[in-house]
């Protein structure tokens, strides 16, 4: 299970990748369990600025391992009886833990999709801050063309993308959608040639700028999906906590002094 996801760190930068590419990166339970463990222990390294999520390979992730539909098909269980997507603390489920990691980390996560985004795929980017996609690139919510919904978060988050009639054609249908299609509606962020190297460039410019502003950034821009004065109330109390902080006072000074700034 360890060589499932291969993650390094450099510069403030954590490079995760799927590391079943003979698979097509596809998800078992292996796979799983090393995206939430992985994601996991990110969020407790305080030198991680940005993550750069990716596939090994000719694709991001294929979807589910075709392992499970095989035994779906024969009436069989494909999840060992102690599987903890029934018995997570959080309520939540593996699959979802999987994804939602990502979601929940306090830094950005950029996803630099090529190849297949399918099913599971699609909501393990969905997961990420930022995607950015191949030419070449394929997406589906695919789970309809086995019977099944998405169940790894994709319902939550897919409408927040592309808006819920979108969402529900999406989702009816797991029509594939080339990369083109996929920007025009919002279900990636932008199509660049090399999305690695495109991922990596963004992630350096974050880890370069004020770490506690980047963190409080992302938690206030959760808040907009829920009630406006919730959100409000948010940034004042974050610009009241990082307003004179060390590092802020850093950036402001390194600003006017047109210097690299120097954050802890």
């Amino acid at each position: 299970m360890a060589d499932r996801v291969v993650c390094t760190i450099a510069d403030g930068v954590a490079d995760v990748r799927l590391n079943r590419p003979e698979k097509l990166n596809a998800l078992d339970m292996a796979l799983f369990t090393a995206l939430a463990d992985t994601a996991a222990a990110l969020a407790e390294a305080p030198d991680v600025r940005a993550v750069v999520l990716s596939g090994e390979g000719r694709s991001f992730c294929a979807g589910l391992d075709l392992t499970a539909f095989s035994a779906m098909a024969a009436g069989e269980r494909w999840r060992p009886a102690e599987d903890p997507t029934t018995t997570g603390a959080d309520g939540r489920s593996l699959g979802q833990r999987a994804v939602l990691a990502w979601y929940d980390l306090p830094v950005p996560v950029i996803a630099a999709v090529r190849g297949h985004a399918l099913g599971g795929g699609l909501q393990l980017a969905m997961g990420a801050d930022i995607r950015l996609a191949a030419p070449d690139a394929v997406l589906s919510v695919f789970e309809i063309n086995w019977g099944l919904t998405p169940d790894m978060a994709g319902t939550q988050l897919l409408p927040r993308l592309v808006g819920p009639d979108v969402a529900a054609e999406l989702t009816y249908t797991g029509r594939r959608v080339e990369a083109a299609e996929a920007d025009r509606i919002g279900l990636v962020t932008r199509v660049v040639d090399d999305p690695l190297a495109a991922a990596h460039a963004l992630a350096a410019r974050i880890a370069a700028v004020n770490p506690d502003a980047i963190r409080a950034n992302k938690g206030l821009l959760r808040h907009a999906h829920g009630a406006i004065e919730d959100g409000l109330a948010a940034e004042r109390t974050v610009m009241a906590r990082i307003m004179g902080s060390p590092n802020q006072r850093e950036a402001a000074a390194a600003g006017l002094e047109k210097r690299e700034p120097r954050f802890t």
